[in-house]
């Protein structure tokens, strides 16, 4: 492989036309949510604290007054005792609010771009993915049970997901390389990252919050879950191999050994990715510590690759400039979350359901609360702020009806870990999407199927739960 350092940015491929545009789906999700602020009632419960975040209080919801009219389309701030209808403005000023509030993650994902342009523009990954079909001799048979497992791993023990963007890109090359599609390359990415989100055995990010809501130890029942991530990951490890039919051209399958400069350069790179694991874990970094990181991966990679230093400078610009629409969706799937809380709506449909589905068998209840929780996730894809706004109200409820808390924390975790594989409002999938240069609808219509099959598997596994006590 040579070593020469041309630019080359892993620049998601324009959509099609007639492709669903993301942009223009997440400004019809905003007027969506706008459109839900005038017909449905506000309201709202207490909370714990001042923050936004905070768990709400059971039992303490009230409706609040919203005076419809002409007046409502001046945009002006609700009070404490009085709603107001999101004004159609919202549509310009709730996507700048929405990046404010989203900006830690949008830098890391810029400066994760920077990193990837460099990594690029050296050749050592090309090398890396050429040194790996050499020593697999192709065979995705391999290849992808390996691949999905470890990165399934990632997500469902430590919570990784916004991680993965950087290897997106690497998966497609690979993929292309195999004379697979790009579909091939990103499902296998993707569908082993969201099914370990899905039953987040071990994952912090969800466990944290919502097991101590409901009174359970965190990090209990892990075997349940165990059971549900190792069935689902070998569903979507024989959807993805049977989906990897030959496309293209199969290059030829070569075992050269990386030179000592690509040797280093993957070396780096791979010191990242632990940095990055134990950082989250023992370290408890953020997005800023991840953005810091992977700025100073690309100074050392750069470094190593003998770039010169206006060059290097201009290839990291240009990884970034690949990464915008990424950065922007995830900006805006944020902006239908902040005119959902402008409009006090999300407490009175979380109200509304409880008051149903009190009294019901809990067999009917624990399936009713994931369907719940599905919808929940349509308009906050937000693990954490989803947690604290539906668990302290249904999981009293549930809890009336004979389902455990353990139980209504899975309902949690399904139902989230389902929608997010195919919500429009997924600012992260939808930037997931936008790396890897995929339109909307392509990747619905290809994963729709196991949607609706592991749907009706979560379904059992909640009555199930419920009759087995879990």
């Amino acid at each position: 492989m040579s070593e020469a350092h041309t630019p080359v940015i892993p620049a998601g491929r324009p959509a099609r036309h007639g492709a669903l545009d993301p942009v223009l789906m997440m400004l019809a999700a905003m007027m969506l949510a706008i459109m839900l602020t005038w017909i449905i009632p506000s309201g709202r419960h207490d909370r714990t604290s001042a923050k936004e975040n905070a768990p709400v209080i059971a039992g303490t919801y009230r409706e609040l007054p919203k005076p419809l009219g002409w007046d409502g389309l001046v945009p002006r701030a609700a009070s404490q005792d009085m709603a107001r209808p999101v004004s159609p403005v919202a549509l310009a000023t709730a996507i700048p609010e929405g990046l404010k509030r989203s900006a830690p993650l949008i830098f890391m994902i810029l400066m994760l771009g920077g990193m990837f342009g460099i990594l690029r523009s050296t050749g050592a990954l090309d090398a890396g993915i050429q040194r790996l079909i050499g020593i697999s001799r192709g065979d995705i048979r391999i290849l992808v049970p390996v691949l999905m497992i470890a990165l399934s791993a990632g997500s469902t023990f430590l919570g990784m997901i916004s991680e993965y963007l950087l290897l997106i890109p690497i998966v497609i090359a690979l993929g292309e390389r195999l004379g697979r599609s790009r579909m091939f390359g990103f499902a296998l990415v993707t569908f082993a990252a969201k099914i370990g989100y899905l039953a987040s055995v071990t994952s912090p990010v969800a466990l944290l919050i919502a097991q101590p809501i409901v009174g359970v130890p965190v990090f209990s029942g892990l075997s349940f879950r165990l059971a549900i991530w190792v069935l689902f990951l070998g569903i979507a490890i024989l959807f993805v191999l049977r989906a990897g039919k030959v496309t293209g051209t199969i290059e030829a399958i070569e075992s050269d050994r990386l030179s000592p400069r690509h040797f280093s350069i993957l070396l780096i790179a791979g010191g990242a990715i632990a940095a990055l694991v134990y950082g989250s874990i023992e370290l408890e970094w953020d997005d800023g510590e991840f953005s810091a990181l992977f700025l100073a991966t690309s100074a050392a990679m750069a470094a190593v690759a003998r770039l010169k230093p206006a060059a290097a400078a201009h290839i990291f610009v240009d990884g970034m400039r690949m990464m915008m629409l990424a950065a922007l969706l995830v900006g805006m799937g944020r902006a239908v979350e902040v005119i959902l809380r402008e409009g006090q709506i999300l407490d009175t449909i979380i109200e509304a359901v409880s008051v149903q589905i009190h009294g019901l068998s809990p067999i009917l209840v624990a399936p009713i609360v994931m369907a719940v929780e599905m919808v929940l996730t349509l308009l906050i894809p937000s693990t954490s702020a989803k947690a604290a706004l539906s668990i302290p109200v249904l999981g009293p409820i549930a809890a009336s009806a004979g389902v455990s808390g353990q139980t209504t924390v899975l309902a949690f975790l399904l139902g989230n870990g389902l929608v997010n594989m195919l919500a429009p409002t997924s600012g992260m999938l939808l930037a997931y999407l936008a790396a890897a240069g995929i339109p909307y609808n392509q990747w619905f219509r290809f994963a729709f199927p196991l949607f609706l099959l592991l749907t009706c598997l979560c379904v059992a596994a909640m009555m199930l739960a419920v009759v087995i006590g879990y």
